[in-house]
C-alpha cells in the first residue's frame, strides 16, 4: 500500500481561509501578505454513513424549551457583569490584551478566590514558580487550584483526564501544538485545530474553558479570524501599562450583552475593582484651576464621569502645537476651528494641549461640550464653577446636538453630588424633570454655554 505524502498548504493568518499556492492578496478576505505556508498531514476520514439515530431532528421554534444556562459566579463582580452574570458552563471564552496589561493576573486571581471548584490552570509561556510568585504577590493561595506547565495539547488532556477539573485555563492558545499536525505552535493551523478540540471538550464536557490570547501590533487577536468564531466570548483587557486603570470589554458574548465593561485598578497586590469610577477620575482638589471641566460620558452600558484638561498658551516657537491624549486629536481639531469661526476666538497662533485624567481614551461625542469648555477656560483664564458638568455633541455650525442616554447621564451626575449640568437644548423631550433634583441649563450654541459659564 503506498504512502500517503505530506502536502503543503497556504493559510492565510487573518482570515484562516486555505490556497494551494502562494498568492500575494487573499482571495477570501482582501488582505495582503497574510498567505502563511504550513505543511499537514492527509486526514483518513470514514465512509462509513452516519445512522439515522445519530442525526439531530429540526424542531419548531415553539417546541424548544427555553432552558437557563447555568452560570459560576465569579468572586470579581467586574467581570461577572461583563461576562453577563457568570461563568457559563461548557463556554469558550477567549481574553486577549496587550503583553503585560494583567490578563494572567485577572484570571488567576479570581480562580485563587474559587474553593468549590478544581481548577487546571495550563501554562505554556510561565514556569510554575513564576506563577507561584504571582500567586504570592496577590495574597492568596489554593489547595484546588493545580499548575501545569505543557505546550502539548494531547499531554494536556491526559491532565485533564486525572484531575477532572471544573474549570480549565489554557494560557496562551498561540503555545499550544496538536501532534496531529507538524506545523509549529502558533500557525494558523495549529490555533484553529487547538482551538476546536477544546471547543468540543468544553461542549460535551460541560467544564468552561478560559483561553488567554495573544494580540498583534494592530490591537486584534492574534491568529486567524475563525479563533473569534469559534469561542463563546471574546473579552478584551485594555488600558494603557503606563497608567493604572484597566477596562475589561466584551467584543463578543454569546450568553450576554456586549455593551457592558468592568473597570479596574492595577495595584501593588492585583488588580482592583472600581466600584465607581466617577469617583476615581475626577479630582477632588479643593482649588479652583482653569483649564478643568467634568464631562459625563457613557462607555458601554455604564456612565460615568470624567475630567478634561486643557491648556492654552501662546506659541513660543511659531508653529503651533496640538497634543492631545485620550481623545481624537482630528476631532480637537475640528472643534477649534468652530470656536474660531463661529465663536471668534483666535485659537490658529496658540498652543493647544488636552488630556483625559486617568489615562483613559474617549470616544463618547458626547464629551466635545467639556473638550471646548476647558479650552475656552484655559484661554480666558477663569476656573469652571465647581459641580459643574457637561455632557453635548457640538456641531460645525457651532449648534450643541442631542446625545444619547441623557437621563443615565444626570443620573450619574446626581449621585456624584455635581451642583449644575450643562445640557444640549430640547434634549429632555419626553422626560419626567420633576424628579431631578440637580439643576439643568440647556444651551443650543457655543456661544451661550460661553456666556453661562463666565458671563
Amino acid at each position: 500500500m503506498a504512502k500517503t505524502k505530506d502536502k503543503t498548504v497556504w493559510f492565510c493568518s487573518a482570515c484562516g481561509a486555505q490556497a494551494s499556492k502562494w498568492e500575494g492578496r487573499c482571495s477570501a478576505c482582501g488582505q495582503w501578505n497574510t498567505l502563511v505556508e504550513e505543511r499537514v498531514k492527509p486526514v483518513s476520514r470514514s465512509a462509513s454513513p452516519v445512522s439515522k439515530a445519530g442525526k439531530s431532528v429540526p424542531q419548531a421554534v415553539s417546541q424548544i424549551a427555553a432552558l437557563d444556562e447555568p452560570r459560576i459566579h465569579m468572586p470579581s463582580e467586574e467581570l461577572n457583569r461583563v461576562l453577563g452574570g457568570g461563568l457559563v458552563q461548557g463556554s469558550l471564552v477567549l481574553l486577549g490584551g496587550e503583553p503585560g496589561i494583567g490578563k494572567s493576573t485577572l484570571v488567576l486571581q479570581n480562580l485563587l478566590a474559587i474553593k468549590s471548584k478544581t481548577i487546571l490552570y495550563v501554562s505554556g509561556e510561565e514556569s510554575a514558580t513564576q506563577l507561584k510568585l504571582r500567586a504570592d504577590r496577590i495574597g492568596r493561595g489554593s489547595d484546588n487550584c493545580f499548575i501545569v506547565c505543557e505546550t502539548s495539547l494531547d499531554n494536556i488532556f491526559d491532565h485533564i483526564a486525572d484531575i477532572q477539573p471544573g474549570i480549565l485555563v489554557v494560557d496562551s492558545i498561540q503555545t499550544i501544538a496538536s501532534d496531529a499536525l507538524e506545523s509549529s505552535a502558533g500557525s494558523v493551523s495549529q490555533v484553529r485545530e487547538c482551538a476546536a478540540q477544546l471547543l468540543k471538550y468544553a461542549k460535551e464536557s460541560g467544564v468552561p474553558v478560559i483561553l488567554i490570547g495573544h494580540i498583534n501590533k494592530e490591537g486584534s487577536l492574534a491568529g486567524p479570524k475563525v479563533l473569534e468564531h469559534i469561542v463563546d466570548a471574546v473579552l478584551q483587557f485594555e488600558g494603557d501599562s503606563q497608567y493604572m486603570y484597566r477596562i475589561l470589554r466584551a467584543n463578543k458574548n454569546r450568553f450576554g450583552s456586549t455593551s457592558e465593561l468592568g473597570i479596574y485598578e492595577m495595584c501593588q497586590h492585583g488588580l482592583r475593582e472600581v466600584k465607581n469610577p466617577s469617583e476615581m477620575l475626577v479630582s477632588q482638589a479643593d482649588i479652583d484651576l482653569s483649564g478643568v471641566a467634568i464631562g459625563v460620558t457613557i462607555e458601554g452600558a455604564r456612565p460615568f464621569l470624567i475630567e478634561v484638561q486643557a491648556l492654552v498658551s501662546t506659541a513660543a516657537y511659531g508653529t503651533p502645537q496640538r497634543s492631545v491624549t485620550g481623545f481624537d486629536g482630528k476631532r480637537m481639531n475640528m472643534l477649534l476651528a468652530v470656536l474660531e469661526k463661529r465663536v471668534g476666538f483666535k485659537l490658529g497662533q496658540k498652543d493647544v494641549f488636552l488630556n483625559i485624567a486617568g489615562g483613559l481614551k474617549v470616544n463618547d461625542p458626547a464629551l466635545d461640550l467639556a473638550v471646548i469648555s476647558a479650552i475656552l477656560s484655559s484661554n480666558v483664564d477663569m476656573a469652571i464653577q465647581r459641580g459643574t458638568c457637561f455632557a453635548g455633541e457640538v456641531g460645525l455650525s457651532g449648534e450643541i446636538r442631542p446625545v444619547a442616554r441623557i437621563e443615565q447621564r444626570i443620573a450619574e451626575a446626581e449621585k456624584l453630588g455635581m451642583q449644575q449640568m450643562l445640557i444640549p437644548k430640547g434634549n429632555l423631550k419626553g422626560i419626567n424633570t420633576k424628579r431631578l433634583s440637580i439643576p439643568l441649563v440647556e444651551v443650543s450654541k457655543v456661544e451661550e454655554a460661553f456666556r453661562a459659564l463666565f458671563a
